[in-house]
C-alpha cells in the first residue's frame, strides 16, 4: 500500500471550481482497481488550502492513474487555479 498526500493552495474565486473538478476526479479515481481510497478535505479555517489523500494498492498505481482520462482532464483543469 502507498499513501500519497497531495497539497494545494487556492485562488479564493476558484475554490469552488476546484471542489468540482476535484470530487469529480476523485469518484473517478475510486473506481480504478490500483486505488483503495481518493479522499478530498478541505481546510476548515484557510478554504483555499486542500490535502488529497491517495491510497494505492501496489506502487505501480500512482503512475497508472496518472494516465487516465479523468486525472488528465483535472490536472488541465485545475493547474491555473492553483494560488
Amino acid at each position: 500500500m502507498l499513501i500519497v498526500h497531495v497539497h494545494a493552495r487556492v485562488k479564493p474565486e476558484l475554490i469552488e471550481a476546484f471542489k468540482e473538478a476535484t470530487i469529480t476526479n476523485a469518484r473517478h479515481s475510486v473506481q480504478e482497481p490500483g486505488v483503495a481510497r481518493f479522499d478530498v478535505i478541505q481546510q476548515a479555517d484557510d478554504p483555499g488550502r486542500f490535502v488529497l489523500v491517495e491510497v494505492y494498492r501496489t506502487s505501480d498505481a500512482p503512475a497508472q492513474h496518472k494516465e487516465t482520462a479523468h486525472y488528465i482532464i483535472w490536472r488541465d483543469a485545475v493547474t491555473p487555479m492553483m494560488a
